[in-house]
């Protein structure tokens, strides 16, 4: 895969999927700045994993649900090194319960982070991406988005509009030469997983034709491809990161 030397911002970079894209960037040879919330230690051990490999990249913290927040945090970090280049807004959280249950913060937490955080990064980079007339945007889904899930109604909802957003703008900043795509994945390894009974991984991996779950690398890779010159006629996509589970 090519050497691509550009500046990618990772947001929700502190750990698991997002952990292993920023790193994964990194060994392409992009300058990573790793987003978090609050998670400082484990951001910071992202940084450090990245830097050990001999790559360049540093922590961009800022919540990304907050619009004025966003476009300020991430006009600091254009001035500091230029144009962000490669986009992947995979920050995302979880409110899981039936419906029945939920209030209204539930709703309020899960969409204004896993939706409006996309809309917030994706205007604040677009800019300078159509100035240049090149850039990459990956927004990181679920199959839940598709398939849907019991007790993840609010969940689906927020990633669903993540298709219909990801499509739109592949259409409308396609002319400018900016390919803006999304990576859906399945039952990965991760700590989301981690806290579910050996009953439940066992009902899911059932369904897996592949028979294992991922890991964080197998998403990764697919944002890694999406962000090199190799898939420049590809925009508008949803590729499916699941073993099969979704089709």
């Amino acid at each position: 895969m090519d050497r691509i030397e550009k500046i990618a911002l990772v947001t929700g970079g502190s750990r698991g999927i997002g952990r292993a894209i920023a790193l994964r960037l990194s060994r392409m040879g992009c300058f990573v700045w790793i987003n978090y919330l609050s998670n400082r230690e484990a951001a910071a051990e992202t940084l450090r994993l990245l830097l050990s490999e001999g790559g360049q990249g540093a922590l961009a913290p800022f919540d990304v649900s907050d619009f004025d927040g966003v476009q300020a945090s991430i006009a600091k970090l254009v001035a500091a090194r230029g144009p962000v280049d490669i986009l992947v807004n995979n920050a995302a959280l979880s409110r899981d319960g039936l419906l029945v249950r939920a209030g209204e913060t539930q709703w309020d937490e899960t969409i204004d982070t896993n939706m409006k955080g996309v809309f917030n990064c994706c205007r604040a980079v677009i800019r300078g991406m159509m100035k240049n007339r090149r850039g990459r945007i990956v927004n990181i889904t679920s199959v839940v988005a598709d398939a849907g899930n019991t007790g993840q109604a609010i969940y689906s909802a927020s990633k669903s509009g993540i298709l219909g957003f990801t499509r739109s703008l592949a259409q409308e900043l396609g002319p400018r030469n900016i390919t803006v795509n999304a990576v859906s994945p399945g039952f990965i390894e991760s700590d989301m997983t981690a806290s579910l009974s050996e009953a439940s991984r066992r009902k899911i991996l059932q369904r897996i034709p592949l028979g294992r779950p991922g890991n964080p690398d197998d998403v990764a890779a697919a944002v890694a491809f999406l962000a090199t010159e190799e898939a420049s006629y590809i925009t508008g996509q949803i590729i499916h990161v699941n073993g099969g589970l979704y089709m």
